[in-house]
């Protein structure tokens, strides 16, 4: 995959993104067909938090994602690089703690969250590895990472329908309902360009998670990537594994819904 043929600087995804956040939540929801909400409910399933744990929620944008917890009683933490994401969500949801933050250098100290999730905005990270090797970072040994993110779909004729849709369809849906058409062709562009689901597997190992395991969602249209900090972990644990890592990845568990 080479990102820099996405041509965007991280200052202007941040500005990209803070166009579009008016209607940032009402836009994915036609273009998802309405599947973003099932889809969100089973990442807050996977990180199966309890009230009195802490929760890393990176890349909320507007809070969307962090709102199921925040309605349990779970500590909370909606961490997102786009200033105008963060200002709609805390004029919606002001109880809950809205926090600017670097996904590759986050401004929470070692073993902060019990479990720490990210939907969707992986993808858009300028360094990917290095954000999974910070929220590792942040994560209390033993503590859960729970990814959500488009992959490739696993039956080959529902890949090249889902590609056409991408590349045609979605753009001109975009231009009826979107302030800012030109960022979901972005958007598109990434996806396609984005690793599949044993790829990304590979990386949350190389970046010292273990128990690394994923769930397929609408035949393979998103991933749900579950990981456990190890208990002994180390501050160089990830560059230990990223030099101990040889091979392909194992052939891990997958679960497969359409």
């Amino acid at each position: 995959m080479n990102r820099a043929s996405l041509d965007k600087r991280p200052d202007e995804v941040a500005t990209m993104f803070d166009d579009v956040a008016p209607k940032y939540d009402v836009v994915n929801d036609v273009l998802s067909m309405g599947q973003t909400r099932r889809w969100r409910k089973v990442v807050v399933e996977a990180v199966d938090a309890r009230p009195g744990q802490r929760v890393l929620d990176l890349a909320a944008g507007t809070g969307t994602s962090s709102e199921p917890y925040a309605d349990a009683g779970i500590d909370v933490v909606a961490c997102d690089f786009s200033l105008g994401m963060l200002k709609v969500g805390k004029r919606r949801r002001p109880d809950i703690n809205f926090v600017a933050g670097d996904a590759t250098n986050l401004p929470f100290a070692d073993n902060s969250f019990d479990a720490s999730t990210i939907s969707f905005g992986l993808r858009n990270v300028n360094e990917p590895k290095k954000a999974l090797a910070e929220m590792l970072r942040v994560t209390r040994p033993g503590g859960k990472l729970v990814i959500a993110e488009f992959s490739q779909p696993v039956v080959p004729l529902w890949r090249t329908m889902y590609t056409e849709y991408l590349m045609r369809a979605l753009p001109a849906i975009a231009v009826k309902v979107a302030s800012n058409p030109d960022a979901y062709v972005y958007l598109a562009e990434s996806i396609r360009a984005w690793p599949d689901q044993d790829n990304l597997s590979a990386w949350l190992q190389e970046s010292g998670w273990e128990s690394v395991t994923y769930r397929n969602l609408t035949g393979g249209i998103v991933a749900i990537h579950r990981a456990t900090k190890p208990l002994e972990s180390t501050p160089d644990g990830a560059a230990s594994a990223i030099a101990a890592h040889k091979g392909p990845v194992a052939k891990l568990r997958r679960n497969i819904t359409r």
